[in-house]
Formats: structure tokens, C-alpha cells, sequence
């Protein structure tokens, strides 16, 4: 059996957030590339947050060039290098920048509640 999955990525070095840190990346995960049960599919992260989408734009940016950069090494060529970023307020500016996954659930079924 083979589980495929995405890298989460904390670009912007949160504390409330997981992830690899965007700096020295292929070196943490290259023991990940051998994994013989493990398909990496690509990267996800979700940005800062930011009051206009086009404030998104550049996280999004960093974590495509971190996706070609992780792609052009031996042990990751032919990995499929999607993208998962974006959610129902700045999607559009995430696919503009290569996202293949898009997280929209409050777009579809509103904003969640929470018990008080």
C-alpha cells in the first residue's frame, strides 16, 4: 500500500502553524524521497494572514519556487509537485500562482460556528 501526501510548509515561520521551514527544505526531506510506502504529491501551506488576497501572493509564489526547486533534485524528479494553497478568500490569487488543490469550504458551506 502506498499513502500519497502533501509536505505542509510554514512560510511564514508561525508558531501556531506546522511544517518544514521553507529554508534548507529539500535537505529535511530528502530521507522522505526513499520512502518506499510514501508518495509525495507535492506542497501545501496556507500563508499569514492578510486583510487582501494579493497579500497572499507572494507566500504563494514562495512556495511554488520551492516546489521547483525541490523538483529539479535527483531523488524528487517525477514527483507529481502539486500545490495545495489557496482558500475561499484567496483562491483566485492562488490559482493564478499554480495551485492544483484549493481548500474552499466556507465558500461552499459558510462560516463554521462555534460552541460558545
Amino acid at each position: 500500500v502506498t499513502l500519497s501526501g502533501f509536505l505542509e510548509i510554514n512560510l511564514g515561520g508561525e508558531a501556531s502553524k506546522h511544517g518544514f521551514a521553507p529554508e534548507g527544505l529539500a535537505e529535511a526531506v530528502a530521507p522522505l524521497a526513499d520512502l518506499g510506502n510514501l508518495r509525495i504529491a507535492g506542497l501545501m501551506a496556507i500563508p499569514p494572514e492578510a486583510d487582501d488576497p494579493e497579500g497572499s501572493r507572494p507566500w504563494f509564489r514562495r512556495l511554488r519556487e520551492l516546489r521547483d526547486e525541490l523538483a529539479s533534485r535527483p531523488p524528487w524528479q517525477g514527483f507529481p509537485g502539486w500545490l495545495s494553497m489557496g482558500m475561499s478568500h484567496d483562491y483566485a490569487v492562488a490559482v493564478e500562482e499554480g495551485a492544483t488543490h484549493v481548500r474552499v469550504g466556507t465558500a461552499l458551506f459558510g462560516p463554521r460556528l462555534y460552541p460558545i
